[in-house]
């Protein structure tokens, strides 16, 4: 029996998986501030400090909190991942797919490359799906109260993510072998064999670099959002990526019909690289 190709889908999570950004969802309302006054702040912060905006949006969230008297344990972060909503579909999605790769002969694995809070993705229901989370996430003092951030992800930096996933060296304290040169041939999952899905500016590094690389970059727009479609219409009129549809996971549905056309041109073309060997 011919053995199963394995592949990876990559997601965002903020505006791709869930609509908007996480923490404006219960953190936000919770410490009595806006997302605008949220945002508006981080922003100006970084901008003062020539700082990394991530690194900026984790403190101010600590600072934010604490002013306001409230508790920043990491069970806490992951309480407030309780109320993120999903788009349309979102649940039943990776069964749907796990069970199409099966059909076709392959090991369809999830990971998240996200700017926003590990430890809020943990408390989504759909935080068991992924091999792997590669997100922001703080530090955490013996008590459990968050010191600092531990890990940023920024535009850029997501990228380092999908040379882990192709190389297949998971594990982010690792930066020997992730540096070590493998041939393309050698690596366990090459980026024809990667779909990544993001939704706006702040993936444009993550999708150039797969699609230029041989993989599908997919950009999910928000439904009835006013000047989301144009907004993405224009990754594909600049050659950022393959495909742009609406954020709606549900079976039937366009993403869905295009990651599983994508995975028949994978199935077929592992089948015909097989031939001769």
């Amino acid at each position: 029996m011919r053995k199963f190709l394995v592949m990876a889908i990559a997601y965002d999570f903020d505006g791709t998986l869930s609509p908007g950004n996480m923490q404006e969802h219960s953190f936000l309302p919770n410490i009595g501030i806006t997302p605008n006054e949220f945002w508006k702040s981080a922003e100006e912060l970084a901008r003062e400090h020539e700082a990394d905006s991530v690194l900026t949006y984790m403190n101010l969230m600590l600072n934010k909190a604490k002013a306001a008297g409230k508790s920043i344990r990491r069970e806490d972060f992951i309480s407030h991942g309780k109320s993120v909503r999903l788009f349309k579909g979102v649940r039943t999605w990776f069964k749907h797919i796990n069970e199409y790769g099966k059909k076709l002969e392959l090991k369809v694995e999830h990971y998240v490359i996200s700017s926003g809070l590990r430890e809020m993705i943990e408390g989504t229901p759909i935080f068991g799906e992924f091999k792997r989370i590669y997100a922001s996430s703080f530090k955490y003092d013996p008590s459990g109260v968050a010191e600092w951030p531990a890990l940023a992800l920024n535009f850029t930096t997501k990228t380092q993510y999908l040379f882990r996933i192709n190389k297949g060296v998971l594990d982010v304290f690792d930066n020997k072998k992730i540096n070590e040169y493998v041939p393309m041939e050698e690596r366990p999952i090459p980026f024809s064999r990667i779909i990544f899905i993001g939704d706006g500016e702040t993936d444009i590094p993550c999708f150039s670099l797969v699609k230029s690389l041989g993989g599908h970059s997919i950009a999910v727009y928000k439904p009835k959002t006013r000047g989301a479609k144009r907004r993405a219409n224009r990754l594909i009129t600049d050659g950022r990526v393959n495909f742009i549809t609406k954020a709606d996971f549900t079976h039937g549905s366009e993403a869905t019909e295009i990651v599983k056309a994508i995975m028949d041109k994978i199935a077929t073309d592992g089948m015909l690289d097989s031939f001769g060997k």
